[in-house]
């Protein structure tokens, strides 16, 4: 259960909702309601990308859960050009979306962006050579300045960076070599050690591995409901990340400077540990 010392972040990402969804998730929304502080979920809220798929997911969050939610659209939000409305339906049901914004709950700061491709490392793609090329790549460089800017606004000790798309190669090794680059961006990966994130969390690669780490140590996890069964088949589909709760001083004394990522002592994250079942993906 949520303890006074900590705060419990609940994270998950690729629902995939369809219009045949409604209760899909319910006893995993019930479990998390009871044993987290907040829910953040890491893109492909839906399956298509249509409003009435929204609308399912939608009724499952307000049926079963009452803790602060915090999310960001993926790449299949974005297949029927219903976007906007996804997201609509998703604030109009009380989730805090993310799109180079940033929000405050209980002392935790969650920065989202959805991220994009473009591969990783010496792989990356270069701005060079047709125009299309370099709007592609741009695509990546936009959503990384969206991440700053929403990093840059948060003024909280410890910092979440929610996205849809990875930022490192590590946690979406186990897909196939092919489609790498179209999993994630180096890029993605700037802002965080700039910022001094706490951790990080994404979705999308459905076959990675679950956890890696930055250059700089910071802890990446991919949180994708079928990576999460996969790699954890006894517990229900959802990582808990624990953060310390920050205090006041009772003479309210100002709050020492924050370190830098490397040097702060691990947050504790690990899978659910409660008996419970996940429905089909």
């Amino acid at each position: 259960m949520p303890t006074s010392d900590t705060i419990r972040i609940a994270t998950l990402g690729d629902p995939h909702y369809a219009t045949t969804s409604q209760g899909m998730l319910q006893p995993v929304f019930a479990q998390i309601n009871e044993r987290a502080d907040v829910l953040v979920i890491a893109g492909d809220l839906t399956d298509y990308g249509l409003a009435e798929e929204a609308r399912v997911l939608a009724r499952d969050l307000t049926t079963s859960v009452t803790i602060p939610v915090v999310a960001v659209l993926g790449n299949h939000d974005f297949e029927a050009g219903q976007q906007e409305e996804v997201r609509r339906i998703m604030v109009d049901a009380g989730v805090h979306m993310l799109d180079g914004d940033s929000v405050e709950i209980q002392g935790v700061g969650f920065a989202g962006v959805k991220g994009f491709a473009g591969g990783f490392g010496r792989g990356a793609l270069g701005p060079w050579g047709e125009s299309v090329i370099k709007l592609f790549v741009q695509e990546a460089l936009s959503e990384a300045l969206k991440l700053e800017s929403a990093l840059a606004r948060l003024k909280t000790t410890h910092r979440i960076a929610v996205l849809h798309y990875a930022p490192i190669r590590e946690t979406v090794e186990g897909e196939p070599v092919d489609i790498l680059p179209w999993l994630g961006s180096s890029r993605l990966e700037e802002p965080l050690s700039r910022y001094e994130v706490t951790a990080v969390v994404h979705g999308h690669a459905h076959r990675g591995a679950p956890e890696g780490k930055t250059a700089t140590g910071i802890p990446v996890y991919n949180v994708s409901i079928p990576v999460l069964r996969a790699s954890y088949p006894d517990r229900p589909p959802f990582r808990l990340i624990e953060v310390p709760r920050e205090r006041i001083a009772a003479d309210d004394a100002p709050r020492a400077p924050a370190r830098r990522a490397s040097d702060r002592e691990p947050i504790a994250a690990r899978m659910a540990d409660a008996p419970g079942r996940g429905a089909d993906h």
